[in-house]
């Protein structure tokens, strides 16, 4: 069997694509890396199994400057993107083999619908999703609070929209505070720079009214970090009204097809904060006049009724004096006539009295001679005189009569008293 060099059998490979695979075909592929040097686009193309989702196929394409000159240009036209990695793309290419640096597919041109359709077949898919989760209309559910000025910008910091932004609100007659939390607002860094910003402001989230979501100077064709899932959850479930202005026009991402309000620019966004608080503004002025006008309608029909009242107090004063003078005089006759009734009626009772009280004084006065008698008879008995005469003696000790012998004490003087005379006697 002949020996061949590596060169010779690269050759003879070389020479076999050119003859069997001369013409030019259309592939679809996945992306999985996309960069740009000297003008040149070199690509990484990868298909993934539909279950798996692991990679079952792969294979290097480029497209030289003098092709890709022309198809960058009307490819992010149309797709609003640029080429990178995850994007599914339809390529037309054909097969080079070179002897030293092997085989490619190269790009003659690349169909941008079929990425477009891909691009609205993922944001669909995302947007089921979110609705499956009931995430999709929370932001809307929100209330932008009356008196929104403290704002919480995502944006870069180098921006020209941030600053537009910020001078738009400086210039209104309100007093807004706004605050930067640097984001990345281009390229593969979107989704997690965007989503850190909004993890930081939710740690003070107290300290704001509402948060910016701002881009401003950037191409268009950056877009694609706007379009993802996570993004989309971490933006629709935030607890402040969320405000998007990412400078395209379009067809709304879905970052704007959550947020609460979606506009076009970072100055649109300002114009918007600042005609919310002009429109409440003019609801307190409106509501102000209102409340005076009120008043003064209110005080005004007071005023005539105290007029009224005014008038008629002389007439209803005399009117009530009469009907209470009239009362008055009923009562005091009411009075003089039961005061003479029960003057009359007392009089009956004295005279009664006064012709039964010599009888009733008599009987009095029988009764009361009868019950002296009574009581003379009984002192009269009690006498001690009597008690002596009929020849008791009654012993005394100091004035007091003796009723004990023990009461008694030697030496003691006695007397004792007898009908007739007084014995002293000395205890022995």
């Amino acid at each position: 069997m002949q020996t061949l060099t590596l060169y010779e059998l690269n050759m003879l490979v070389r020479e076999v694509i050119e003859m069997e695979m001369a013409r030019e075909y259309w592939v679809e592929a996945e992306l999985s890396e996309a960069r740009e040097s000297k003008g040149h686009c070199y690509m990484e193309l990868i298909q993934k199994d539909e279950f798996a989702n692991t990679p079952i196929a792969r294979a290097s394409a480029k497209c030289w400057r003098s092709a890709w000159s022309m198809i960058q240009p009307h490819f992010e036209r149309v797709t609003g993107q640029r080429l990178h990695a995850g994007m599914k793309v339809r390529l037309k290419v054909y097969a080079q083999f070179h002897e030293a640096f092997g085989f490619s597919w190269i790009v003659t041109d690349i169909d941008p619908n079929y990425t477009l359709g891909d691009m609205a077949r993922r944001r669909q898919e995302i947007i089921a999703r979110l609705k499956k989760e009931g995430v999709f209309d929370l932001q809307r559910e929100l209330s932008m609070p009356l008196f929104c000025l403290r704002i919480a910008v995502v944006s870069s910091s180098s921006a020209a929209g941030y600053g537009d932004f910020c001078n738009q609100l400086a210039d209104s007659p309100f007093a807004f505070q706004t605050e930067l939390f640097a984001a990345t607002m281009q390229g593969e860094q979107v989704e997690g720079s965007i989503i850190q910003a909004l993890n930081r402001i939710y740690q003070q989230v107290d300290d704001f009214d509402a948060v910016v979501i701002i881009r401003g100077g950037g191409a268009t064709s950056d877009m694609s970090g706007f379009d993802t899932l996570v993004l989309a959850e971490n933006v629709a479930q935030f607890p402040l009204p969320i405000i998007t202005g990412i400078g395209h026009d379009r067809d709304e991402s879905v970052l704007d097809m959550v947020s609460h309000v979606r506009v076009k620019t970072p100055t649109a966004a300002a114009a918007f904060l600042i005609d919310h608080l002009q429109r409440v503004l003019d609801r307190i002025e409106n509501s102000e006049q209102r409340i005076t006008q009120h008043v003064s309608l209110k005080i005004s029909a007071l005023k005539s009724q105290l007029a009224s009242l005014e008038q008629r107090i002389p007439t209803l004063f005399s009117l009530a004096k009469t009907r209470h003078e009239a009362r008055l005089q009923q009562l005091l006759q009411a009075l003089a006539g039961s005061t003479q009734r029960l003057l009359d009626r007392h009089q009956t009772h004295i005279t009664v009295l006064a012709t039964q009280l010599p009888t009733i004084c008599s009987h009095q006065i029988l009764a009361n001679r009868h019950q002296l008698e009574l009581l003379s008879q009984r002192a009269s008995s009690l006498d001690p005189q009597l008690l002596l005469k009929r020849g008791y003696s009654i012993t005394v000790l100091n004035g007091k009569a003796v009723r004990r012998a023990t009461d008694l004490q030697q030496g003691d003087e006695i007397e004792t008293r007898l009908s007739q005379g007084i014995i002293k006697s000395i205890v022995k």
